[in-house]
């Protein structure tokens, strides 16, 4: 396997794939994340879910997994899912999607303040931030309402096409996780696990590499009906994995 030139010595960026993103897909992901994306909407209750239109991706984890610092750096943006240091602040499924461009004429219409652009359907895709689980600073009774949320989403949205679950590279799979595998081999919800912070690993551990984890996990999964078979490892902040995760979700978009 040749080393990717993004990642620290010996740190591998997938249990199972060695080659790097095809041009092709590459410029497929390239191209839908150049664009802008937009707030689709938040939905709390599920007769408030959108039309099914379009593939939808999710984004699953444990609460400070950094889930939101992760679909930002796909975004190509800082602010668009909200972070914070305070875990479990996601508390609804947020909706994202490429913005329809603005093509009213310069000094037709237009004003300097800054204003949120609608959601451009026909581009056939939307991420999905979902709530995180394991923690939350809220009251029990609105854990439980936004948890049976997701777990009602993920039973019953037929155009879902895959769900990123996140783990943290510092930590590995934990018993909630488990649980959310268990849902999404039941509901036949095809997900693939990536994991995060991969960037903490090598400054904590100099020279160490994901590949005993990523072992683990693949060896983990391997029974798993709905379980995409590479291991993805990511930084939003060094930017690693971001190129192959745009060039999937472009391939999912059809």
């Amino acid at each position: 396997m040749a080393s990717d030139p993004r990642l620290p010595d010996g740190m591998v960026p997938s249990s199972q794939t060695a080659d790097a993103v095809p041009n092709a897909d590459a410029e497929r992901g390239r191209l839908l994340f150049a664009r802008p994306w937009t707030f689709r909407l938040g939905v709390v209750a599920l007769d408030g879910l959108p039309p099914v239109e379009g593939a939808e991706v999710a984004f699953a984890g444990r609460s400070n997994v950094g889930k939101s610092s992760l679909i930002n750096a796909i975004l190509g943006r800082s602010d668009l899912a909200r972070t914070s240091n305070t875990p479990g602040r996601t508390q609804e499924l947020n909706f994202f999607a490429p913005a329809l461009l603005d093509k009213t004429p310069p000094g037709r219409g237009k004003t300097s303040a800054p204003k949120r652009l609608p959601a451009d359907m026909s581009a056939g895709i939307s991420i999905v931030d979902m709530p995180g689980y394991g923690y939350a600073q809220a009251p029990q009774e609105h854990v439980a309402n936004w948890t049976e949320l997701v777990f009602d989403y993920l039973r019953g949205r037929v155009n879902l096409r895959r769900v990123y679950v996140l783990v943290d590279s510092r930590h590995g799979l934990k018993p909630n996780d488990a649980e959310v595998l268990d849902l999404l081999d039941q509901t036949a919800v095809s997900y693939q696990i990536v994991l995060t912070k991969a960037d903490k690993v090598a400054k904590a551990a100099g020279a160490a590499t994901l590949a005993p984890l990523q072992a683990t996990i693949v060896e983990a999964i391997r029974r798993r009906p709905a379980a995409h078979p590479v291991i993805l490892a990511t930084s939003s902040e060094k930017g690693w994995g971001i190129e192959e995760l745009r060039a999937e979700i472009a391939a999912l978009a059809g």
